[in-house]
């Protein structure tokens, strides 16, 4: 993988963390409504709905640069629907941009002819 690969995951990964809070403090949000009179979902529902967007298209763009397989770009959208898949999401592109840099860099200085 390349730098431009790797970028694509960061920003998947900078995503998911703050789309599985924005999840569940809309799922908190969605009892309070129901127990309380406190009404914030539609705020809530607004935040997390531009960050799910913002996720999907960037699990676009890194399926596409990232040329996974159907299976792992299905992990990772499931991961994104689930209350705090984006958790797991996060931890998992994490290391994989980790390695992406790693092997970049060694390409660069001719250690790996890959």
């Amino acid at each position: 993988m390349d730098i431009k690969t790797a970028s694509a995951l960061r920003r998947l990964r900078l995503v998911s963390a703050p789309e599985a809070v924005s999840f569940l403090l809309l799922l908190v949000c969605s009892v309070l409504k129901r127990t309380t009179e406190f009404n914030a979902v539609p705020v809530m529902g607004a935040v997390h709905g531009v960050l799910f967007i913002l996720y999907v298209i960037f699990w676009l763009d890194a399926w596409n640069r990232a040329t996974w397989g159907f299976r792992t770009a299905a992990l990772y959208f499931v991961l994104s629907v689930l209350p705090t898949g984006g958790f797991f999401a996060d931890r998992k592109l994490r290391h994989e941009a980790e390695a992406s840099v790693i092997a970049a860099r060694a390409r660069k200085e001719g250690i790996v002819n890959a």
